[in-house]
């Protein structure tokens, strides 16, 4: 039975077995939960086993949200949410109020996303990966798990949660899973129901830079970021916000080895991102 948890004591009270040593997953989410997220549970089901406990955190942050972004309009379908968690077997949705997740109002002491949080998606949102990571951060301290899981679709979160799980000696495990996406490429996003059909269609394009800088990587990394941008020249009304190749950790990209390539795009007034991984070099 998924239990639906609205404060703390609520929370505590749901994960209070004090016989039972089963390990806790969690997947912390923004609501408005689709296939991706449904991944994320499976994943996070893998880790711990039938016997262990899934939470899932459903929570809006504001905190990751800048003047003029889409906090207010944001998606917010409880109802439908909990439906999915208790179809994957989600022993407990943490949905807490604003007021709960920061009782005293906005934070004093936050977390520092370093280097990394001012490129990339840092570039053109500053304060959000702060935003990210100190709820994070309350979200571990709060649940107690022994493993996360985030998806590879936010690619920056996931590289900045790990370095913070490991620099902050947080005692839990970051695991990935993989992008899911519609049939014709675009990555699942809670965002996409902003587009309409038009802009629904033009979103695939970042799909198709993405493979077309994987197909000419062979060249290397300029090699594969023309093969991109060439593509994304082919369909008017996509805004590029950037489009970067690097090493898997984000920093320069290799001239042969493992590497990620990402983009970022506004179609319409939706802001979308995408990344895959790619191997540079023959």
């Amino acid at each position: 039975m998924t239990r639906l948890a609205r404060t703390r004591a609520e929370l505590n009270e749901a994960l209070a077995c004090p016989a039972d040593r089963a390990p806790v997953a969690l997947v912390p989410t923004m609501g408005a939960l689709h296939d991706g997220h449904v991944a994320l549970m499976r994943r996070a089901r893998e880790e711990v086993g039938p016997g262990g406990r899934l939470v899932v955190s459903v929570f809006v942050n504001p905190l990751q949200f800048a003047a003029g972004e889409d906090l207010d309009r944001y998606p917010r379908t409880l109802d439908a949410d909990l439906e999915a968690c208790r179809a994957e077997g989600v022993d407990v949705v943490f949905a807490p109020t604003v007021e709960e997740v920061y009782p005293d109002g906005r934070p004093v002491v936050t977390v520092d996303p370093g280097p990394l949080g001012s490129a990339f998606e840092g570039a053109v949102r500053p304060t959000h990966f702060r935003g990210v990571l100190t709820v994070v951060a309350k979200l571990f301290g709060l649940v107690a798990p022994q493993v996360a899981v985030f998806g590879e679709k936010d690619y920056q979160q996931l590289v900045l949660v790990r370095r913070m799980a490991a620099d902050l000696c947080l005692d839990l495990r970051v695991a990935a899973a993989a992008t899911v996406r519609e049939p014709d490429g675009l990555a699942l996003s809670s965002r996409n129901r902003y587009l309409d059909e038009d802009e629904r269609e033009r979103a695939t394009v970042l799909f198709r830079a993405l493979t077309a800088a994987c197909r000419d990587a062979v060249r290397g990394p300029e090699a594969a970021l023309g093969a991109a941008r060439a593509e994304l020249r082919r369909v008017h009304g996509v805004d590029l916000d950037y489009l970067e190749v690097t090493d898997p950790e984000l920093g320069p990209a290799p001239a042969q080895g493992d590497g990620r390539v990402l983009v970022a795009a506004r179609v319409g007034s939706t802001r979308l991102i995408d990344n895959l991984p790619v191997r540079f070099g023959p």
